[in-house]
């Protein structure tokens, strides 16, 4: 399944109220590669404040923190907010029903990563949904508006 166009997506506003709000993210497909752009993307999360949580289904850690084999074997007394999926579209559906089961409030597809159907069903539960935006460049943009100076 190749990417698809969003045919909903997330406002400005909705993206600044996932930072205003959440700070604890799940990110699915994160690699040990340090060149791959899950863990670059990662490695930036961690150091702009947020609490990561690798979920690789073989890896033990990454970046320094635990990793998870899937959204599920996360322990219930971590609140997942975020779900951010470096995982091909046609995975995504699966990923939401995951993220579905232990509560998270968000779910955000990188570039490149979209599925339709998947967003509808997140969003039915409850869930936001961001869609093939990546998180790095969307909480630059995001730090950079809030340091600006009304004229």
């Amino acid at each position: 399944m190749e990417c698809e166009i969003p045919l909903r997506n997330a406002t400005s506003g909705e993206i600044k109220s996932v930072f205003n709000k959440y700070d604890t993210v799940a990110v699915v497909g994160l690699s040990t590669n340090p060149a791959k752009d899950s863990n670059i993307i990662g490695h930036y999360l961690k150091d702009n404040g947020f609490t990561i949580i690798p979920v690789h289904p073989y890896a033990k850690e990454i970046l320094g923190e635990k990793a998870y084999p899937s959204l599920k074997d996360i322990p219930h007394d971590v609140q997942v907010e975020i779900v951010c999926v470096f995982r091909p579209s046609g995975e995504v559906s699966e990923i939401v029903d995951d993220a579905i089961s232990v509560s998270a409030k968000v779910i955000w597809t990188q570039l490149g990563i979209a599925n339709n159907t998947a967003a509808d069903k997140a969003r039915s539960a409850g869930l936001q949904v961001v869609m093939n935006k990546c998180m790095k460049v969307e909480h630059y943009l995001w730090l950079n508006r809030r340091r600006e100076i009304p004229a």
